[in-house]
């Protein structure tokens, strides 16, 4: 973990059900979520309060909204509104070169960990970040997280201004952070204030091939399924 960043206060498990409960919810909804439904009321009954009460707000929310208006609001939400979006390297790169560096990161990550993304889909994704904490390693996702808290909380504060459903499932993810400190206060302040950058180029960077080491027999990275850490909340 890099110097500077505190370490999560909630255990390990608590961390993986918290991040998979939030990464299915903020995923498209389909009927396959709402079959997980039951697995999620179960993970959130084993979460502190703070984490476990927006989770159980929006829930609530799923369960009396027809599943044509859930989806109806996400994509209004997320693909309707810039200021909503839940790729987190926009807030402070938008659509510049400098982002494709960033997002070639989260891709390193991954890779490190045997797991790889389709081509349709960009690893920066709030739900991709969580997953793949949840399911493969709980500190270089906080280590993510962190670096991109800023893009974090403004996608919550986004969400909350909106009148969101989906922003209690970001207060469950802010959550699990620790208190911001000055410095990550005053970063969300100036990305609030600035916006994103506006220079629209290609965001596939430029890197040597060693830059990014193939590992053994690479797995998909989904988006997102439930691992077994969330199965586990059964019990």
């Amino acid at each position: 973990m890099s110097k500077g960043h505190p370490r999560p206060k909630l255990a390990d498990r608590e961390l993986r059900l918290a991040w998979q409960s939030a990464s299915l919810l903020m995923s498209y909804p389909d009927q396959e979520l709402l079959d997980t439904l039951p697995l999620i009321q179960g993970a959130a009954a084993r979460l502190p309060a703070a984490v476990s009460d927006p989770l159980r707000a929006f829930l609530d929310h799923v369960q009396r909204t027809p599943l044509s208006q859930l989806a109806e609001a996400f994509v209004t939400t997320f693909d309707h509104q810039r200021r909503c979006c839940p790729y987190l390297t926009y807030f402070e790169h938008g659509d510049t070169r400098n982002r494709g560096v960033a997002l070639l990161r989260f891709k390193t990550a991954y890779r490190a960990h045997g797991m790889l993304l389709s081509d349709s889909e960009l690893p920066d994704h709030l739900a991709v970040v969580l997953e793949f904490g949840a399911i493969a390693d709980t500190l270089a996702a906080w280590e993510l997280l962190m670096n991109h808290r800023a893009g974090v909380e403004l996608l919550r504060l986004a969400l909350t201004d909106l009148g969101s459903p989906w922003a209690h499932v970001a207060d469950a993810v802010c959550a699990t952070f620790p208190p911001m400190r000055g410095d990550d206060r005053d970063a969300v302040m100036r990305l609030a204030a600035q916006g994103p950058p506006a220079e629209e180029v290609g965001l596939a960077p430029f890197a040597p091939p060693e830059y990014m080491p193939e590992t053994s027999r690479p797995v998909p990275l989904p988006m997102p399924t439930y691992s077994p850490s969330l199965r586990g909340a059964r019990t």
